[in-house]
């Protein structure tokens, strides 16, 4: 295995260095200048975090250092890996540069990865590639592959050898998400761009792989672009932040100067708007009499939910013997990783998914035996917000469209009576009436959010549903929609069911919280008793791996976490 730094091919100076950068997109609009000016480098061994909202310009400066800027981009300024500029080699050496000196790391590597192929022939197709240019000579599939495993190996995959011939369905989510930055070490690159590598990872899973990039800074000296929303993995991977606004670079100083003494007012917002654990807690004060007080809509005593085998096998059991309760008024939070039964336990509330044993009774409404027939009326009782609400709207529909779908299926409204009840409800989640003429396409994500939960919110629901609603937001837009949802729960008093994996946000939102862990519910209570004093070896590890917004902080907890994984 190599661990050394090819450092004659890297030399002494800057990995990276970005001097003046400009990039505007010809639209049929006119000109839009996504990076105005931005200047920085990135030196060998360094963890650099590119911060900012969606818009600031950071995934389009990162897209620049690796040339994929689409045909209407135009760009001026330099970008040097090694001494060659990117924006202006041909695209020969532009191809040479990518995978030998710069790889990227992709958002979402499901879509990275072509499910036809097995993970060992993507990463030794890069591999194969490379060879020949600047010398190296042919690479056999023997050798190739010999290399895909070693990359396996480095970011601990088990039993490479083996897994090397798996397809990517047949990884986890954290796994493949390291199949993803193995592909990107196959050439043993001086630089990574890291583009919003642990968005959609649970946060032990999202641990793990801050391991991993940390691992790889220390054993292989390999330097990061990190970009990302997330405050908490700048502070636990990030030796220097930069932080982006509209365009511009705003601030830049070293993780502990930023997070210590942020300078611009940009970056204060920025920092508040992170949510902290034990911070705002919605259960602070309460007791539990709160949680037992109310009429019970949702009552699950014993629930099991299994999916059945296929060609001989044994059947899943994604929820197995689950127990709790949520009362009228009443936030519950669910946490835990993918796969531990939430979001199943979510849509067999809303009769999308059917149950197998136990009682699950929704507003007094046996689910076990569930007929459609009998269960469609009380559909309009409960509201479901989305975890993509791209996903969820037709894009050949308008918002207003999408947000009236549900009243104009129950309730057969007049035209103008639609308009005017859309238009009420987008005003009440903070969107414009004249949004509901929009395309869902021509709005940010946080706004689609809004409309979704506009959406949810339109026949007056006693009880909704939101499934990791802000996994995918922006720190300050992920505030205003949980202060939004906290207004909005406070007016129309719905009860809610909150999935998520982020703790801190579900302290903030929710009065009792369980803990799910494969299938079986390992804990619940007051939120603040859960996050404050867990009881489960589980829970201690889901929230000693929640990373912190203060390096020094973070530090500890990380030490701690390692001391939970020990035990």
């Amino acid at each position: 295995m190599t661990t050394n730094i090819d450092q004659t091919r890297r030399g002494t100076g800057p990995v990276l260095d970005i001097d003046h950068l400009q990039v505007t997109f010809a639209t049929d609009a006119g000109d839009v200048y996504a990076v105005k000016d931005v200047s920085l480098t990135v030196n060998p061994g360094e963890v650099v975090a590119i911060v900012g909202e969606s818009g600031s310009g950071k995934t389009v400066t990162a897209k620049t250092i690796l040339g994929l800027l689409p045909e209407t981009a135009i760009s001026s300024g330099a970008v040097l890996i090694n001494g060659n500029n990117v924006i202006s080699v041909s695209a020969a050496e532009l191809r040479q540069i990518r995978g030998r000196d710069v790889a990227m790391v992709f958002q979402e590597p499901s879509t990275a990865l072509n499910p036809v192929f097995t993970v060992g022939w993507q990463i030794a197709e890069g591999i194969r590639a490379h060879a020949g240019r600047g010398g190296a000579g042919r690479v056999s599939a023997k050798d190739a592959k010999a290399r895909a495993i070693e990359a396996l190996g480095k970011v601990g995959i088990p039993d490479p050898e083996t897994r090397v011939n798996y397809y990517p369905h047949q990884f986890s989510g954290g796994q493949k998400q390291r199949v993803v930055i193995a592909a990107a070490l196959a050439l043993n690159p001086g630089l990574i761009v890291a583009d919003e590598p642990t968005t959609a990872l649970d946060v032990t899973v999202q641990a793990e792989i801050l391991e991993l990039l940390r691992d790889l800074r220390d054993t292989y000296g390999t330097s990061i672009v990190l970009i990302t929303h997330n405050m908490g993995v700048v502070a636990d991977l990030a030796d220097r932040v930069v932080v982006m606004y509209q365009g511009d670079v705003v601030e830049e100083a070293s993780s502990r100067t930023l997070f210590a003494e942020p300078k611009q007012d940009y970056t204060k917002q920025l920092l508040a708007a992170v949510p902290h654990l034990g911070r705002n807690s919605a259960s602070a004060g309460m007791t539990e009499r709160a949680h037992q007080g109310g009429k019970v809509l949702v009552e699950a005593r014993d629930l099991t939910i299994e999916y059945p085998g296929r060609l001989g096998r044994g059947g899943f059991k994604a929820v197995d013997g689950v127990s709790f309760t949520v009362s009228e008024g009443e936030v519950f939070g669910l946490v835990g990783e993918s796969g531990s039964g939430k979001t199943t336990i979510g849509r067999a509330i809303a009769g999308l998914n059917r149950t197998t044993g136990g009682s699950l009774k929704v507003l007094d409404y046996e689910m076990l035996h569930l007929k459609e027939r009998s269960f469609k009326p009380l559909r309009k009782d409960i509201g479901f917000v989305f975890q993509d609400p791209a996903a969820s709207f037709n894009p050949h529909l308008t918002i207003g469209e999408c947000v009236a779908e549900p009243l104009i299926i129950h309730s057969n409204p007049t035209p103008a009576q639609a308009r005017a009840r859309t238009a009420e409800l987008l005003e009440s989640v903070q969107l414009p009436a004249s949004y509901a003429d929009r395309f869902p396409h021509e709005l940010s994500g946080g706004q689609r959010q809004r409309a979704s939960l506009a959406r949810a919110l339109i026949l007056n629901p006693k009880l909704l549903i939101a499934d990791e609603p802000t996994s995918a937001l922006d720190v300050s837009v992920q505030a205003k929609v949980l202060e939004l949802f906290k207004e909005i729960q406070a007016e129309f008093g719905f009860a809610a069911l909150f999935i998520s994996h982020d703790l801190a946000v579900v302290d903030i939102l929710s009065t009792w919280v369980g803990v799910l862990y494969k299938g079986k519910l390992v804990e619940q209570g007051l939120g603040n008793q859960v996050m404050g004093s867990p009881q489960h070896d589980y829970t201690k590890k889901l929230i000693a791996s929640l990373p912190v917004p203060d390096p020094d902080e973070q530090a500890r907890r990380r030490e701690a976490y390692r001391a939970v994984l020990g035990t």
